[in-house]
C-alpha cells in the first residue's frame, strides 16, 4: 500500500494546485473531503484518486493512498484536520428535455450556490443555469454546500438572455423571483409542466434586463422582512412550485 509521508511530494504539490480556480480550469480536476462526498463521487463514477489520513479507511471498493496529517491537510480548506481527500474529474453534462430548471443570475457566494443545488436535486429540478458571473460550482465551499448533489444534476454556466429565449422557444415559462410592483404572490400563481426560476445576485436582485425576458414576477409573501437569502428563497420556491401546483 502506497504511502505518502512528505507535503513536498510531487504529486501532493500538483494535487494542491487543484485549491485554485485557474489549475481546476486547467486539469478539469477538482477536490472533495469527506466520507459523503467520496462515497456520491463514486457512485456518479468521477473520482479518480482518494487520499486517506493513516489509521483511518474507508470501506469501499477504491485504491486508496495513505498519508500523514499533515499531507492531508495541505489538500484541505478545512480549518480542523481532515481525514479524506479525493481527486474528481469534471463529468460532461448531457443535453436532455428538461421540464424544471433554476437560472442563477450573478448569484455570488459559494455556499449560496452549493445550497440551492442541494435544493433542486431534493426536489427533483432537471437542471441548473448560471450566469459566468455565478460562483464557481468547483469552489470547495460550494461543493460542501451541495453535499453531493452536483455529481447527479445538470448544470452549464451561459449566456442567461439567450438560454431564457431559447427555453421560451420551447414553450418554457420563466418565472423572475422579485419583489416588483407587478409580481404576484407565490401562492396565487399557476405553475405550468414546465419551467424555470430565475433568481438573483445577493444584493441586486435580477438584471433589469433578465427581469423584462420573464414571463411572469413572482414573490414569496412574508409578514416581516421583506426579502429572504437567495438561498432559503429558492428552497421554497422549488419545493412551493414543484409540489404544490
Amino acid at each position: 500500500m502506497q504511502i505518502i509521508t512528505s507535503t513536498q511530494n510531487k504529486r501532493i504539490k500538483e494535487r494542491a494546485k487543484l485549491l485554485k480556480k485557474k489549475k481546476r480550469d486547467q486539469t478539469g480536476c477538482f477536490l472533495i473531503e469527506g466520507s459523503h462526498m467520496i462515497q456520491e463521487a463514486l457512485r456518479a463514477q468521477v473520482l479518480d484518486e482518494l487520499y486517506v489520513v493513516e489509521g483511518s479507511s474507508l470501506s469501499i471498493d477504491f485504491p486508496q493512498i495513505i498519508c500523514t496529517q499533515p499531507v492531508i491537510n495541505r489538500l484541505s480548506q478545512q480549518k480542523s484536520d481532515a481525514k479524506y481527500i479525493g481527486v474528481c474529474h469534471k463529468k460532461i453534462n448531457t443535453e436532455k428535455d428538461v421540464k424544471r430548471v433554476l437560472l442563477l443570475d450573478d448569484v455570488q457566494d459559494p455556499g449560496n450556490v452549493g445550497t440551492i443545488f442541494r435544493t433542486a436535486y431534493s426536489f427533483g429540478y432537471d437542471k441548473i443555469f448560471l450566469s459566468k458571473h455565478c460562483a464557481d460550482v468547483y469552489n470547495p465551499k460550494t461543493i460542501q454546500s451541495t453535499q453531493g448533489s452536483l455529481f447527479h444534476l445538470d448544470f452549464a454556466y451561459v449566456d442567461l438572455v439567450d438560454t431564457i429565449q431559447k427555453l421560451q422557444k420551447q414553450n418554457m415559462q420563466i418565472f423572475g423571483s422579485a419583489l416588483h410592483k407587478n409580481s404576484q404572490s407565490l401562492q396565487d400563481i399557476t405553475v405550468p409542466k414546465t419551467f424555470g426560476i430565475v433568481l438573483g445576485h445577493e444584493g441586486h436582485g435580477i438584471h433589469e434586463a433578465i427581469l423584462d425576458l420573464c414571463d411572469q414576477w413572482v414573490h414569496i409573501e412574508m409578514d416581516q422582512f421583506e426579502s429572504l437569502n437567495v438561498a432559503v428563497a429558492a428552497a421554497i420556491l422549488c419545493y412551493e412550485m414543484r409540489y404544490n401546483k
